[in-house]
């Protein structure tokens, strides 16, 4: 029994230091990632990136040649390891989502964020306009002849099925 009790133990032990080496340390989720603002942009429209993952240099190679836009350049930004960049969202640009990478000047190192093109603001909101084309027609017609016509053969029919009820209800036939 006491030999069973410490393999489980030392099983336990061991799962959960595996479990610790594989989580990130404090903070280096931060660095080793590609921070795209916006992240939701549309054509035509210019996005920021950066990063804390080059280290005190803090320049790397852009490349968002995903989207269409080519490669840019991060400089050191107005933090310490910090990188940032630009670039412009050609207005050609098809809805999706991106890849933008950029590689560290010193080290070589790689990382990625994700970009998504869509054709509406987040910020704009667009409201419906024009007619519903349902293949009927509309209510009124641009033609004033027409719409009065119309009006006129809708009126006859109501007097004529009025009278019709109002003879049967009297029980004079039809």
């Amino acid at each position: 029994m006491r030999r069973t009790s410490r393999l489980l133990t030392g099983t336990a032990l061991a799962v959960a230091a595996a479990g610790l080496a594989t989580l990130p340390a404090y903070g280096s989720s931060a660095t080793g990632s590609l921070e795209v603002s916006p992240s939701s942009v549309v054509p035509g429209g210019r996005v920021t990136v950066s990063t804390m993952a080059c280290g005190e240099d803090g320049t790397a190679a852009g490349d968002a040649s995903a989207v269409g836009a080519g490669t840019f350049t991060l400089t050191p930004g107005t933090h310490e390891k910090d990188a940032k960049g630009r670039f412009r969202v050609p207005p050609s640009a098809q809805p999706g989502t991106y890849e933008i990478v950029a590689v560290c000047a010193q080290g070589g190192r790689r990382v990625t964020g994700d970009l998504v093109v869509t054709l509406t603001s987040p910020r704009q909101q667009v409201h419906p306009r024009g007619s519903v084309k349902t293949g009927v027609g509309g209510g009124l017609g641009r033609d004033p002849v027409q719409t009065a016509a119309g009006v006129a053969a809708l009126a006859v029919a109501a007097a004529g099925g009025t009278w019709l009820l109002h003879r049967r209800a009297r029980g004079d036939g039809i």
